[in-house]
């Protein structure tokens, strides 16, 4: 048996009702949206948070009230998952492209101590550059190049997925894949 309602839900507005339908019934949505929308649309129904619950097969309506309450101050953006627990990233948008920057410039042998980046070179870098990042890791900094599609290559070198030089008889010429997107994932 859930509480005593603290909040109700707020009427939903003609766009919003057609969101969550739509979202209801969508196959390539995240399952935690649809069941959550699904929950937001029959409180808006007039069911108890008990009942929202179990319609979606919940036992509690606990995180149905915390839900209409989430929903009433934000809106939609309560149907997306939020950061799940563990340690807060500690790397924002600055500092990845801060390391892609890195990666993407050309070693200095004399300075950087080596003719192509590895992982601990690369590390090594960031350290030591003055706008650069002095914690960072070599798996931090794998997962970045990941996340942005460069892989580390048999020639020992990183290259951007779909993007290869290739010989011509007339010089080199730079081929890029146009589904490279879709391979990123």
């Amino acid at each position: 048996m859930t509480r005593r309602k603290k909040e109700t839900l707020r009427a939903l507005t003609a766009d919003e009702r057609a969101i969550l339908e739509q979202v209801t019934r969508a196959q390539s949505e995240p399952v935690s949206h649809v069941i959550r929308a699904k929950e937001i649309l029959a409180v808006a129904a007039g069911k108890s948070y008990t009942a929202a619950a179990a319609a979606v097969g919940r036992k509690s309506g606990d995180p149905v009230a915390k839900l209409v309450s989430e929903f009433n101050r934000i809106g939609l953006a309560a149907l997306l998952t939020k950061h799940g627990g563990g340690p807060v990233p500690k790397y924002g948008p600055a500092e990845r492209e801060r390391i892609l920057r890195e990666v993407r410039r050309q070693p200095v042998p004399a300075v950087d101590g080596t003719a192509t980046w590895s992982l601990l070179t690369l590390c090594r870098a960031l350290r030591r550059a003055p706008d650069g990042l002095p914690d960072v890791s070599e798996d931090t900094i794998r997962t970045v190049l990941l996340e942005a599609g460069i892989t580390w290559q048999q020639t020992r070198t990183w290259c951007e997925t779909g993007q290869v030089v290739r010989r011509r008889k007339r010089g080199t010429a730079t081929v890029i894949d146009p589904d490279r997107e879709a391979k990123k994932r």
